[in-house]
Parts: structure tokens; sequence; C-alpha cells
């Protein structure tokens, strides 16, 4: 396998005991991944991987996910809007700044 050239980490708010507790995975942050990941491979990013995490522990800000290397940290997102948006930012080298998370 070939390394990503992005890691998409989407928040499923899995904790210690492995139950999904958290806001990200009530909100939703499952589905979106799975938006992602088609929207990835409609546009043809095979560069870019997604995986699921555990709780990322900023919950007043979920559903949140981090695009490595580039260390951006995106919270409420809601919507498949927001999610291409993000992979916009992805495609372009600039984050989307409305979404970033700031401290």
């Amino acid at each position: 396998m070939k390394k990503p050239k992005h890691h998409i980490f989407v928040c499923a708010s899995f904790r210690a005991g492995g139950d999904a507790q958290g806001v990200c995975a009530k909100k939703g942050s499952m589905n979106l991944l799975q938006y992602m990941v088609t929207e990835l491979s409609d546009r043809g990013m095979a560069d870019c991987m997604v995986s699921s995490t555990g709780c990322l522990k900023v919950c007043d800000r979920g559903p949140a996910l981090v695009v490595y290397p580039e260390n951006w940290w995106y919270g409420k997102i809601e919507n498949e809007a927001m999610i291409d948006e993000i992979i916009d930012s992805i495609e372009s080298g600039v984050p989307a700044e409305k979404y970033l998370i700031a401290d």
C-alpha cells in the first residue's frame, strides 16, 4: 500500500469501554465519514485515507475531524456541504477557515 498524502480522522466518540458516548457519534459523524469516503472516491482522490477515531476530546465542537499532515482540526461539521468545503480545502491546500478549531 502506498502511504496516503492526506489522512482524515473522523471522531466516532469511542471511549475506553468501546462505546460511542460523545457528541460526534450522536450527531451523525459516521454518516459524514461515509459521505466523505464516497466523495473522495468520486473526485478521484485516492491519495486520501479516511479513518474513524476515538474521542478527540473536543465534544463541545463536535462533530469533529482532523486532516493530517496539515493538522487542520475542524469542528461543528454537521452536513455534506461542509464536508464538500473541507475536501475542496484539501484539494487547494488552503484550510476551510470557518470550520477550523482555533484552540
